[in-house]
C-alpha cells in the first residue's frame, strides 16, 4: 500500500488506516459463532504452539483484534507476526529463506505482484490451500483465486484484501468548475470509458478554480487505466508483450493526455508532496481503491471532510491485494493452515474491512453487513460497500507475470515522471521506460 504499485505502499497507505482506528465505517456487526474456526486442543494446541506470520507493511490483522480472537478460539496457541516495512525488501528474504529451506515463517504473506513467480517457479514449495479444510474457492472472486493456482492447479495462497478502483473527488471543486456534484450524475460523466475521464478533466480544467488542477498524477491514471485489462504487459501464453500492448498504449496516451492537457499537480503518489496536495486542496480527483479512504481522511484533514466524495471508476479495476501463503518447510505447518483459511475466510474478512478499510477478496463477505452497509461519513456517507462490491465483481482476470512490479515501475515512476516533471516529451519518456524494462530483464 510506495511508488511501484499498491503494496508497495502498503506500508504508508495501511498505516495510515490503521491510525484512523474503529469507526472508519459505518456498520453493523455480527455477533453470532464464528464458522470455521480450529478446535481446542489436539497435538499443537496441548504443546502451546506459537504460529508465525511474516508480512509487510499493515496487514491489520493485528490491529482489528483477529489474532486475540483467534487465540481465544484455539486455547493454546499464540500468534506472533513479524512485519517488514517495505515489500521491495520482504520478497527478496523470501526468496532467499525458500532457497535455504530456513528462516521461513509459518505462513508468509505474497503481494500480487510477485505471485505469479511464487506460481510459476515455487509452487512446490508451498502448500496447496486449495485442499485445505475450510477453504472454499467459492467464495472467493474468480480472478483472485486464479491469480494464485499454478499449473498443475495448486493454490499457493489465499487472498487476503483487493483493490477495487473507484474515483475520488472534491465536491466542492467540482462545483466551482460548473460540473455536477452529485456521486451518481458525476460517476456518469466517465461511464465505461477512461477517455471520458480525460474529457472530464478538460472541461474542469475550462472553469478550474485558481491553484487546482484535475489530477493528482500521470502515474495514476496511467495506474488505474492499465488495470481495466486483462492482458498488460503479458498475454494470456504468458509471452512478455509489453512494447505492443493495447493496454500499455491507451493508459500511456491517456498519462501523455493529462499532461499535455496540464490537468496534473506532476506528482509522485505518496511523496510528502503529494500528502501536501490534499491538505492544500491542490487536485480534483485521484483514482481510489478502499484502502485509499484512510489516507485521504489522515491527509486532507478535518477541513475537507464532506468536501470528498466516492464515485464508480470508468471502468472495473483492481490497485492492490495479497495472499497467505504457507510454505512446506513451515515450523507449524498444520496449524498455520488452519489459521490461514480462517483469517481468509468470508467473516474475518468483514471484519478487517470494517474496521482497517482492506476490502474482501471473498465475495462472500459482500453480503455481510460490515460490507454490504458500509458508508463513509468522511466521504459524506458514501455507500462505499456498495460502490467497491460492484466494481470488484466486474474486474477481469489480469494475467499476472513474473516482472510486473518492475514493469509498472519503469512506466510511471521512470517514463511517465520524465515527461510529467522533467519537460522530456513523451518518445523520450517512452524509450527511458522501455531501456529501464531491458534493464531489469537483463536484455
Amino acid at each position: 500500500m510506495r511508488s511501484k504499485s499498491r503494496t508497495p505502499h502498503r506500508a504508508v497507505a495501511l498505516a495510515a488506516v490503521a491510525a484512523l482506528g474503529a469507526g472508519l465505517l459505518a456498520g453493523c456487526a455480527d455477533d453470532s459463532e464464528e464458522p470455521g474456526a480450529a478446535s481446542a486442543g489436539g497435538k499443537d494446541g496441548k504443546d502451546g504452539t506459537t504460529v508465525t506470520i511474516g508480512v509487510f507493511g499493515v496487514f491489520g490483522y493485528k490491529q482489528a483484534g483477529l489474532y486475540d480472537e483467534y487465540e481465544k478460539l484455539n486455547p493454546g496457541v499464540t500468534i506472533k507476526e513479524t512485519s517488514i516495512e517495505r515489500v521491495d525488501q520482504y520478497y527478496p528474504q523470501l526468496l532467499t529463506h525458500l532457497g535455504t529451506g530456513s528462516g521461513l515463517q509459518d505462513i508468509q504473506a505474497v503481494e500480487v505482484g510477485n505471485i505469479a513467480e511464487v506460481a510459476s517457479r515455487h509452487a512446490e514449495k508451498f502448500v496447496d490451500l486449495g485442499k485445505a479444510e475450510g477453504v472454499d474457492k467459492k467464495s472467493f472472486v474468480p480472478w483472485k483465486w486464479a491469480q494464485a493456482t499454478a499449473k498443475d492447479g495448486r493454490t499457493v495462497g489465499l487472498g487476503t484484501d483487493i483493490g477495487p478502483m473507484a474515483i475520488c473527488y472534491r465536491k466542492d471543486l467540482f462545483k466551482k468548475a460548473g460540473l455536477p456534484t452529485d456521486r451518481d450524475e458525476v460517476g456518469k460523466l466517465w461511464a465505461g470509458d477512461w477517455q471520458k475521464y480525460v474529457d472530464t478533466g478538460k472541461d474542469y480544467m475550462a472553469e478550474a478554480p485558481k491553484g487546482t488542477v484535475f489530477v493528482d498524477a500521470a502515474g495514476g491514471v496511467y495506474n488505474a487505466a492499465i488495470n481495466s485489462n486483462a492482458e498488460r504487459y503479458y498475454d494470456k501464453s504468458g509471452k512478455l508483450f509489453h512494447k505492443k500492448s493495447p493496454a500499455v498504449e491507451e493508459a500511456w496516451g491517456l498519462a501523455m493526455d493529462v499532461i499535455e492537457g496540464k490537468m496534473t499537480a506532476k506528482l509522485k503518489q505518496f511523496d510528502k508532496t503529494w500528502d501536501q496536495a490534499y491538505a492544500n486542496g491542490r487536485f480534483a480527483t485521484v483514482s481510489c481503491p478502499p484502502w485509499m479512504l484512510g489516507y485521504i481522511k489522515e491527509k486532507a484533514g478535518a477541513k475537507a471532510e464532506d468536501q470528498w466524495d466516492v464515485a464508480p471508476a470508468p471502468r472495473p479495476a483492481n490497485w492492490g491485494g495479497s495472499f497467505l501463503s504457507v510454505p512446506e518447510a513451515a515450523r507449524n505447518k498444520d496449524e498455520a493452515v488452519k489459521l490461514a483459511a480462517w483469517l481468509t475466510a468470508p467473516e474475518q474478512q468483514a471484519k478487517l474491512f470494517e474496521k482497517q478499510a482492506s476490502f474482501p477478496s471473498s465475495q462472500a463477505a459482500y453480503d455481510l453487513p460490515e460490507v454490504a452497509g458500509a458508508k463513509h461519513a468522511y466521504f459524506d456517507d458514501a455507500p462505499i460497500g456498495k460502490i467497491f462490491a460492484d466494481a470488484a465483481q466486474d474486474i477481469p482476470t489480469l494475467v499476472v507475470g513474473e516482472k510486473d512490479q518492475a514493469l509498472q515501475t519503469a512506466f510511471t515512476d521512470v517514463g511517465i515522471l520524465q515527461v510529467e516533471q522533467q519537460g522530456k516529451s513523451p518518445g523520450q519518456g517512452w524509450d527511458a521506460a522501455l531501456k529501464n524494462i531491458d534493464n531489469a530483464l537483463d536484455q
